[in-house]
C-alpha cells in the first residue's frame, strides 16, 4: 500500500473532526455498503448487521479524533465494525470457537470447479457461525490466523482449523447445489 493511500480521504476526515455533518454523510456513503457487508457475512442476519453499521459509524464519528492515518480510513472503521459483530455474538453467547477435537480434513487433490458467486455466498450462510465468521475473516477480509485468534480470542491452531472446516463443508454444500 502506498503512503498516499493512507490520505486518501484526508479533507473528508479533517471535516468530520471539526463536526461536519455533510463530511460524515459523505464518509457514511463511502463506506456504509462494504461495511454492511461485512457485518452481514459475519453476524449472517440482515436486522443485526444495519445496527451494527449504525453502532460502528457512532462510535467512528465520536472517536474520529483517534485516527492517526497509520492505515486507511477503511481498515480503521473495517476493525470497529469488526469488533462490534464479535462483541454482538458474544452477547448472543454464539460459540464461536466449536470444538477442536477432531481431526483437520486434508484434501490432497485440489480441484477447479468453477461456482456462481450468489451460490457461494448462499453456502458461506450456511455454515456454522464458527466457521462463518472464521472463513469471512481469512479469506473475505484478509485477516491472518494470529489477528483472527485475537479477536475472536481462540488459538491459532483452532483458527486454521475452523478455517479448513469450513472450506471443506462449503465445497460440500456447493456440491449438493
Amino acid at each position: 500500500m502506498e503512503n498516499s493511500d493512507i490520505y486518501i480521504h484526508a479533507p473528508l476526515i479533517e471535516e468530520c473532526r471539526s463536526g461536519s455533518s455533510r463530511a460524515q454523510f459523505r464518509l457514511y456513503n463511502l463506506y456504509s455498503k462494504a461495511m454492511y457487508n461485512l457485518a452481514y457475512r459475519i453476524l449472517n442476519n440482515r436486522e443485526d448487521a444495519e445496527d451494527i453499521l449504525q453502532e460502528a459509524f457512532a462510535e467512528c464519528f465520536r472517536s474520529i479524533t483517534t485516527f492517526r492515518f497509520e492505515s486507511t480510513f477503511g481498515a480503521w472503521l473495517k476493525k470497529i465494525v469488526v469488533n462490534k459483530c464479535i462483541n454482538q455474538l458474544k452477547k448472543k453467547k454464539i460459540d464461536i470457537a466449536l470444538c477442536e477435537t477432531l481431526p483437520p480434513v486434508i484434501n490432497d487433490e485440489e480441484e477447479e470447479v468453477t461456482y456462481d458467486t450468489s451460490k457461494i455466498f448462499k453456502g458461506i450462510e450456511s455454515l456454522p457461525d464458527g466457521y462463518r465468521i472464521v472463513l469471512t475473516l481469512y479469506l473475505l477480509e484478509g485477516y491472518d490466523h494470529s489477528e483472527i485468534s485475537q479477536i475472536l480470542g481462540i488459538t491459532e491452531s483452532t483458527s486454521k482449523s475452523q478455517y479448513s472446516r469450513a472450506k471443506e463443508k462449503l465445497r460440500n454444500v456447493l456440491s449438493k447445489n
